[in-house]
Order: C-alpha cells, then structure tokens, then sequence
C-alpha cells in the first residue's frame, strides 16, 4: 500500500472516532479510544507490510528492467558490430573492384598505345615501299611505251608484208575477217537460243500449261456449228411443185420477201435454203416449214408468215442476248448492245458459232484473270463483246474489229474493252492485261478440237502456204505439212546446215509463220537433220 492509500485510511479512522465519540456520548470514550488504538496499530503493521512488499516488487521490477535493459545494449552492440564489419568489408571490396577497372583501362591504353606506334611505324614503312613502287612505275611504264611504239612499227611492217604477200587490199582483208567472225558469232548465237529456249520452256512451259489446264478444266462448253445452208425436209416431192407454184409465183414470193435463195434440185424430198446472212435464212427456214406444215401455200400467206417470224426472230435475239449477259454475269449492258449480241447467235466463224465462241472466251478470259489476280467479270465482258463486230459485219464497211470498236465506242464501254477488241486479233499491241487474257482465251476457243470446221479448199491453200514459206529459207531440203498444218517437218541439207544453226532456222521460220500467216491455234515447227552414208558391196 502506498503514501496516499495510507493517508486516506487514517481520514477514515479519524471519521470512525468522531462518529463513535458523538455516539458513545463519550460514555463509550475509554472504549473508543482502545478501539482505535488498536485499529491504528494494526493499519500501521498493515502500511509497512505493504510498503515492505511494494519495496520488494520495485526492487525485482527494476532488476529485471537493467537486466533488459543491458541485454539490449548488448544485442544493439552486435549488430552495430556486425553491420560495421559487412560495411567494412562492402567498402574493401568496392574499392579493389574500382582498382582492378581501373588497372584494366590503364592496361587497355597502354596495348592501343602501342598498336598505335606500330602503325604508324607500319605506315611509315608502307609509305617509303609506295614511293619506291611509284618510281618503278614510272619505269615500267616509259619501258612500255618504248615497246608500244616498237610493236605497232613492227605489226605495220607485218601488215605490209601481208599484205604484199597475199596480194589483197586492207578492205578484202577487213571483208574476209568479218565473215569468219560472222560464222562465228552465227553459231555462238545459235548456241545461246538454244540455251535460251531450253531454259525459258523448262521454267515457262510447265507454268503455262499448269494454268491453262486449269482453265480448261474449270470451263467447258458445246461444240455449236452452223452451215452456210439450211435444209428443209418435205414429206413428199410433190410439196416442190406447190412451193415453186403457177409460173414460179410462190417461190417468188418466198425469196423477195426473205431475201434468200431456194435451190429445189433433184434431192429427194428436201429444199435448200442458201443465204450469207443467218438470220434471214433462218427466217427463210421456218417460213418455209410452217408453210409446207399448213399446206397454204400463197404469196399472201408468205407475207404473213414473214412478218411473223421476223418479229418471233427480234424476241429471239434480245433473249440470247439477255441470256449471254446473265450467263456471264457482267453486270448492266445497254438494251441495244444486248439486241446485237444475240444476233451472234445465228453467225458463224470456221462452223464454229459465234455466240457460243463469245459466251466461251467470257469464260475462259475471267479463269484467267481470277489467276492472275484481275478483275473477272471485266475480263468476262471485254470476251463476250470482243466478237461484236461480226453481229452486223454484213450491214456496215470495215472489218468485224472496227465495226466492233465503233459499236463498244457509242455505247460508252470500257477503255479495257475496247482495247481487247481491237487488239484480240494482233493487229495492234494490247495495251492492257485484260486485252492479253481475252486474246489468249480467243486462241484457246478456237483452237479447241472440234470448235472450228474448215472449208477443203481453204485447208488445201494454208497448207500450201506453210510449205512454200518454209521452202524460202536456205539450206531446207523438203517441208512437210502436219495434223492439219498444226506441225511443220523441215529437212535441211546437213552440209549446209550444222546442229547448231538448227536451233536459229527453227526460230527463224516461226517468226516468220507469226508474221506472215493467219492461222487458229499453234503451229509446231520440228527441224529434221541427218547424214546418210551408204556403200554398195561387191
């Protein structure tokens, strides 16, 4: 217990003893007195028992607050210790890395110093061989001059003598020198288109014909042929004499209001219809059959019929026009370009029809561009129109191209396709990929087997051509003509001719072919040389 507790007791005791005092009235004084006499010894033995036990427990509390408080002094001196003892050796260690950089960079100035001196020593060196080198150049060149001028004294005596020797001129000399570097050069040209060939067909070829296979395979079309002529089967001879009528009158009838003529001969049951232009043949024929049909036969009846067919005709075209348009899907084509497109439909060109040939370039012309990455349906419209021309080729001068040009130009088509029809045929440069693509697709469709179909004559005079063109060239012995003018087989004079010229007279006679000749297709040109010996023994 401490001071203010004790102080507060005895307030209380004190208290107690006026209160009892009061009471007792002092009757009970003596008592009261004991009382807290007794009470006061006793609060006094309890005061020094306390203070004794509070004495003891700050006597322990502060021992064990100085041994707590020395054990952290001495933890604390540890780790100053330990802590100074890392920074010391940190600091040893930071300086002797600084030493050693520092040791390297004095080592590395002193090795560049000394590369330094030897070049320069080198270089010292190097400049006093230079000097020496230039002087014996110098030497070495008023030696060369000196010779220089004594080899061309020289070489003009030997010319002289030469020349006095065999007797020709500076001029014949010059002309025989320049042959033999002619016949050189000639087969050393030779040599190197062969070389050429061979490397540009291995690279080129299977490439080309990878794409045109694929071409082919993606588009495949009817072969559609039409004749000149058209056939009407009667049912019986006697129909002839009902179509010629009284005095001829009603075949008059047919052929002025037609415009065709009817060949009626001695083929049983049947009437020729002959006219250059389609259409109106066409026209001829189902006038024709509807009256042999219906058994009327009267100019008045012709007339109608006529009428008939021909607005029946009109409805046609527009539709296979519209058809070809939709088939090939080139977009919005003015309505009159669309009327003259069908009438394609009754032309032809070899036996091969026109508009089936037109739907067929559109085609093939846009698997090209998609290979190439163009714009097919502007590939597909430059091939369906780039036979327009041959619509109305009968109506107008000039040939089907410029018709073609004239017609694409009025309703405002394309620069691309213009140009495509007029250069589909090589009869100017293609100035645009899409025109490149519609005239390879053209060849393709005309050279298919089957799409064209020509006349016995016409076949017989190409072949000949091809014959005579190749005969013209020097050293040829004989020229064969080939599945259908498609190959030529030269024999050439092996004495004459030697292997490696070969390869330049194929070239030759090609270009030749391209430039002179009009032709569908490709044409093969095989050089054929040979030596034959032969004895006779006895």
């Amino acid at each position: 217990m401490n001071l203010g507790s004790f102080l507060a007791l005895d307030a209380g005791v004190i208290i107690l003893i006026v209160l009892g005092s009061i009471l007792l009235l002092g009757g009970g004084l003596v008592i009261g007195v004991f009382i807290i006499r007794s009470r006061l010894i006793k609060a006094g033995k309890s005061a020094e028992s306390i203070i004794e036990e509070a004495k003891k427990v700050s006597d322990e509390q502060r021992k064990m607050m100085v041994l707590e408080a020395k054990q952290e002094i001495h933890r604390l001196k540890q780790e100053f210790d330990k802590e100074t003892r890392q920074l010391k050796q940190e600091t040893e260690k930071e300086i002797k890395e600084r030493k050693q950089t520092i040791n390297e960079m004095e080592n590395k100035l002193n090795q560049r110093e000394e590369r330094f001196e030897r070049r320069f020593d080198n270089l010292n060196h190097r400049e006093e061989s230079l000097i020496q080198k230039e002087l014996k150049i110098e030497q070495t060149k008023t030696n060369l001059e000196k010779q220089t001028s004594k080899m061309e004294e020289i070489i003009q005596e030997q010319n002289q003598r030469l020349l006095e020797i065999s007797g020709l001129s500076v001029e014949q000399a010059k002309k025989i020198i320049i042959e033999r570097v002619e016949d050189d050069m000639t087969t050393e040209i030779s040599n190197i288109i062969r070389e050429g060939e061979e490397k540009a067909k291995s690279e080129v070829d299977k490439k080309a014909n990878e794409l045109l296979a694929t071409v082919i395979q993606s588009y495949a079309s009817d072969v559609v042929a039409e004749k000149t002529v058209s056939v009407v089967v009667l049912p019986n001879d006697e129909m002839k004499g009902r179509i010629i009528g009284r005095e001829g009158r009603n075949i008059r009838a047919i052929e002025a209001s037609t415009g065709v003529d009817l060949i009626i001969d001695d083929t049983p049951e049947a009437v020729v219809v002959s006219c250059f232009d389609p259409i109106r043949r066409e026209i001829a024929r189902r006038t024709l059959e509807a009256l042999v049909s219906d058994g009327r036969i009267q100019p008045t009846r012709v007339e109608e019929l006529v009428l008939k067919f021909q607005k029946e005709m009109e409805s046609e075209l527009r539709e296979a026009g519209e058809k070809a348009v939709f088939e090939t899907g080139i977009g919005k084509v003015h309505p009159e370009l669309i009327k003259i497109l069908g009438r394609l439909k009754f032309r032809t060109s070899y036996g091969q029809n026109a508009l089936a040939h037109s739907i067929e370039v559109a085609f093939l012309s846009g698997k090209l561009a998609v290979e190439i990455g163009e714009d097919e349906i502007l590939a597909r419209r430059a091939g369906l129109l780039h036979d327009i021309g041959k619509a109305i080729d009968a109506e107008m001068e000039g040939s089907h191209i410029d018709i073609g040009i004239q017609i694409a130009t009025r309703y405002r088509e394309k620069p691309e396709v213009l140009d495509a029809i007029a250069s589909h045929h090589g009869d100017q440069e293609a100035k645009t990929i899409i025109a490149q693509l519609v005239a390879a697709a053209d060849t393709l469709s005309a050279a298919r087997p089957g799409a064209r179909r020509e006349s016995l004559e016409t076949y017989i005079k190409r072949l000949t051509q091809l014959e005579e063109l190749c005969n013209e060239f020097k050293g040829v012995d004989k020229t064969y003509a080939l599945q259908a003018g498609r190959e030529i087989r030269v024999l050439v004079k092996p004495e004459e001719i030697n292997d490696a010229q070969s390869y330049k007279l194929a070239r030759d006679i090609k270009t030749k072919i391209e430039n002179s000749l009009t032709y569908p297709g490709t044409i093969k040109v095989t050089i054929i040389r040979e030596t034959r010996v032969s004895e006779v023994a006895k």
